[in-house]
């Protein structure tokens, strides 16, 4: 059997092959040829081993993988594949053979790469996924409800600075020129150089499928088209992981923990060597309860080698458990991919997500017979209301795990179906979502027009007003007695459109009122007690950074009817007055650029920036921190059910992974103004590159 690779204009490998598993093979390959450094990247990281590769500044990483257990927990995921679903780990199997081949003689910035295993892409897709729900944000409400009270849930309840979520729309037939479906959207993720997803065309006799393949895991998850039916997802929000204060002791044996009846239990124990580069191997102890992982503290209590634990504390002598689906089950979700390339309608779409385990997402689907679709889809445990918003305690009953929840489904409005991380038919299994605004001024601007195109959708993705500005504004509004700089700074806000654009003055204004008004409520003594972390291990310690958190839940702050007595009308003031007697040079996109994450730090002018964290052009900035935007969307699609080949969509860089080459970086003009380029299916517009 043999397979082919083409590419169009943009480097994008377009894959056709005799077969499915010489199609994946080929797949491995091709994804190795373009993103090896990447690919041995993320095989450190999923095995917790990438401070051999990358030195001590990766170690945080590699402890919190180790002692949750990852590498592990994939080989398990793995014996349950072959086990259940045989075809499937084949598939994969030839996915890893294909990688192997692809990265065999590679020229990389660090060493030589390493081979990889059957369960290498099950290990990668934990690595990516395992902080999405965002866990640790029940630390961070342990914090503020000790400190602040119960009121504090709801005040910064907000899509917290770890998090990441998604734009997605599906506008039925009823509302296009074409009368056939569009799904259009973007993801946001931390933004990667190389990108978290890749551009892929995969063909042979049973499917043909365009979209967005996760780098290291073979076929197309998240965002494909196989000519008939298209689907796209977004965060759900859920809340499907749990963390367990274990009260724990040494034995001459080994470890024991305390367990709900009230008996101790033998806790699974080892020791592990991390290797770190340029410096001494780090002994790592590795403890599981019946809960889970323990990923925080131990036998001794939560010190984890930081300063900053209040002795007084409650959790002062505990440690702190994981548990995860896909170590309780042994079930990654893997066996929906297949049956994702195989989709023809809807009803194919959804019986493959059925299958879906994590990250819980909300599926929209469209078909060429007029099918919709609109679920959610993953395991979700049955637990206790408590288990859901903060820790509790592993030595007390009813906090078990009972089964899983029944995936909702959502409806259409008007023939439109809008998600972005906002309440919807996801409610029932989350705690924090996103606020409304992004989605509700998808839903408007999908309003303004009777019927939409392709092209016309790249209007939705690049909309920047910023609806969560009002409460700031209004309290601006209200002050008076000014100095006259500050008078008529507040005159210039108030005339604004409220669009954060790169060119716009009076956007980098506006933020940088905003972070002053940030810097002056975290610091007032109201907060004093958040302004400490608890010792966490480092990998952690973003969900609990007090600045980040007031700001990205400032106009909850704002809107409050008392704030822990904290006068904020006078902050407000004070930071008025701050900005007016030193404003910032220029416009937003001269502080508004972008920051991706590489795993060797490289030196390019990154761009100018339009949007913010609540635009529907999610350029997330950290307010009263930096106005760099690490995360946004990592890619932007528009799927046309009416013709393939209208379907549109860019990414970040460029194809490739590897720097100098001519598509590492060809679509970033693209992506930073919004354009989109266009999909090619057909073959003989290809250039064929090699027979594989």
């Amino acid at each position: 059997m043999t397979a082919e690779i083409y590419r169009d204009a943009w480097g994008i490998p377009h894959l056709r092959a005799d077969g499915v598993r010489e199609l994946a093979r080929a797949q491995g390959r091709v994804t190795a040829l373009d993103r090896a450094w990447q690919l041995e990247v993320e095989r450190h990281r999923a095995q917790g081993t990438s401070a051999a590769l990358l030195g001590p500044d990766a170690l945080p990483w590699d402890r919190f993988v180790r002692r949750a257990r990852l590498d592990d927990t994939a080989r398990r995921c793995w014996a349950e594949l072959e086990r259940r679903d045989p075809e499937t780990a084949d598939w994969v199997r030839a996915y890893v053979e294909g990688v192997n081949e692809g990265l065999t003689g590679a020229d990389l910035p660090l060493g030589t790469p390493g081979r990889w295993e059957p369960w290498t892409p099950l290990g990668i897709w934990l690595g990516i996924h395992i902080l999405f729900a965002g866990f640790p944000a029940k630390l961070w409400r342990e914090q503020a409800v000790r400190h602040l009270g119960e009121e504090a849930v709801g005040l910064f309840a907000i899509d917290g600075p770890g998090t990441s979520g998604s734009n997605g729309w599906l506008v039925g037939g009823e509302r296009t020129h074409t009368g056939q479906p569009i799904i259009a959207g973007d993801p946001h993720r931390f933004i990667e150089d190389a990108g978290v997803y890749q551009q892929i065309h995969l063909s042979c006799p049973e499917f043909d499928v365009i979209g967005l393949a996760v780098p290291g895991v073979p076929g197309i998850g998240h965002f494909g088209h196989t000519g008939t039916v298209a689907w796209a997802i977004t965060n759900a929000m859920a809340d499907y992981q749990d963390l367990y204060r274990e009260r724990l002791r040494r034995t001459g044996a080994g470890v024991e923990a305390l367990g709900p009846d009230g008996g101790w239990h033998r806790a699974a124990r080892h020791t592990e060597t991390i290797e770190v580069a340029g410096e001494e191997p780090v002994e790592v102890e590795v403890i599981e309860t019946d809960r889970g992982p323990v990923v925080i503290g131990g036998p001794e209590g939560l010190d984890d080698g930081s300063e900053g634990l209040d002795a007084d504390s409650p959790d002062a002598d505990c440690a702190v458990s994981l548990r995860y689906p896909p170590r309780v089950t042994g079930d990654l979700g893997f066996s929906a991919l297949l049956p994702l390339l195989r989709a023809r309608r809807t009803a194919d779409v959804d019986r493959a997500f059925d299958h879906w385990t994590e990250p819980v997402n909300v599926v929209q689907a469209a078909d060429t017979e007029g099918g919709l679709l609109h679920r959610v889809a993953g395991k979700v445990p049955q637990r206790a209301e408590a288990n859901r918003t903060r820790l509790v305690n592993a030595w007390e009953p009813g906090h078990d795990w009972r089964g899983w929840h029944e995936t909702p489904y959502g409806g259409f409005t008007d023939g439109v179906a809008v998600m972005a991380n906002q309440r919807g038919p996801a409610a029932p299994l989350g705690v924090e979502f996103a606020p409304p605004h992004r989605a509700d001024r998808i839903t408007a601007l999908l309003g303004e027009e009777k019927h939409w195109s392709p092209g016309d959708m790249a209007t939705i993705h690049t909309d920047t007003l910023l609806a969560s500005a009002v409460p700031l504004l209004e309290h601006i509004a209200a002050l008076d007695a000014l100095s006259p700089e500050a008078a008529g700074l507040r005159e210039e806000l108030l005339a604004w459109d409220r669009h954060m654009d790169a060119d716009s003055r009076a956007a980098a204004l506006y933020a940088a009122v905003r972070s002053a008004v940030v810097r002056r409520l975290a610091a007032h003594p109201a907060f004093a007690a958040l302004t400490t972390a608890p010792a966490y291990p480092e990998v952690l310690l973003p969900w609990m950074a007090l600045v980040p958190r007031i700001g990205f839940a400032l106009e909850h702050l704002l809107r409050a009817e008392e704030l822990y007595g904290v006068d904020r009308p006078e902050a407000v003031r004070a930071a008025l007055e701050e900005v007016a007697a030193q404003p910032p040079e220029g416009t937003w996109g001269d502080t508004h650029r972008l920051a991706p994450w590489r795993a060797i730090p490289a030196e390019y002018d990154e761009p100018r920036l339009s949007g913010d964290h609540d635009c529907v052009l999610c350029t997330s900035a950290v307010p009263g921190i930096t106005d760099l935007a690490a995360r946004g969307p990592a890619a932007r699609y528009v799927w046309d059910l009416a013709d393939r080949e209208h379907s549109l969509w860019a990414v970040p860089f460029g194809a490739s992974g590897v720097p100098g080459t001519p598509h590492h970086r060809d679509q970033l003009p693209l992506w930073t103004r919004g354009d989109l380029i266009p999909v090619v299916t057909d073959f003989d517009r290809l250039e064929k590159e090699t027979d594989v």
